[in-house]
């Protein structure tokens, strides 16, 4: 078979997709990219976000740079009445620092108490390497504790250069991503209760 006549298989992915270029004959630059194609015989399993009622969530938070970490802290919880959570299913624990977050997140998504855990702090870059060391076990503690004990535990924890940065991330010019973790807590905590027990 002619390998100019061979016909071509297409595949498609849900994000934009750049090949390679490819150089035409003619001395043009062919850019290719793909899109995801869905079948209507695939199903779908998305977590809700208006079937929050009867959901519990537990939020731990850290008081190390508490500026910042109340101002999440309030954030999420405003998101929650907001998307009908009852103030009683929802359980605030305070830690210490970020580094202390993952343990006691994994000790209250075993106890089954909890559809979901948010997990809030803010590590701020200082002049030695102590802030790579917190950030990176912070996340990968969460990430492990949401594995381990099989409830989804998100990762609120802010990493940012400065204290303006932090701020700006906790109400300020970028929003409030203590907000936005309880969105996304509701969301996965929806998702386990009717999607995935």
């Amino acid at each position: 078979m002619n390998p100019k006549s061979a016909p071509r298989t297409l595949i498609s992915f849900s994000s934009s997709v750049r090949f390679p270029s490819t150089h035409l004959s003619n001395g043009r630059t062919s850019e290719r990219s793909a899109s995801l194609v869905v079948s209507a015989s695939n199903k779908r399993l998305i977590g809700s976000l208006m079937n929050a009622k009867g959901l519990r969530f537990a939020v731990v938070v850290a008081r190390f740079n508490e500026v910042v970490t109340k101002l999440l802290l309030e954030g999420a919880l405003e998101t929650f009445r907001r998307y009908s959570v009852k103030d009683d299913d929802v359980t605030v624990v305070e830690v210490p620092g970020s580094f202390e977050i993952p343990v006691v997140a994994q000790k209250l998504g075993k106890s089954g108490d909890f559809d979901a855990i948010l997990c809030i702090g803010a590590v701020i870059r200082g002049d030695t390497t102590h802030y790579d060391a917190v950030a990176n076990s912070a996340a990968s503690g969460v990430l492990s504790a949401g594995l381990s004990s099989g409830v989804p535990c998100i990762f609120g924890v802010l990493t940012c250069d400065d204290m303006d940065q932090a701020l700006n991330r906790a109400g300020g010019k970028s929003g409030n991503k203590g907000a936005e973790t309880a969105l996304t807590a509701i969301e996965m905590a929806s998702l386990f209760q009717h999607h995935l027990k």
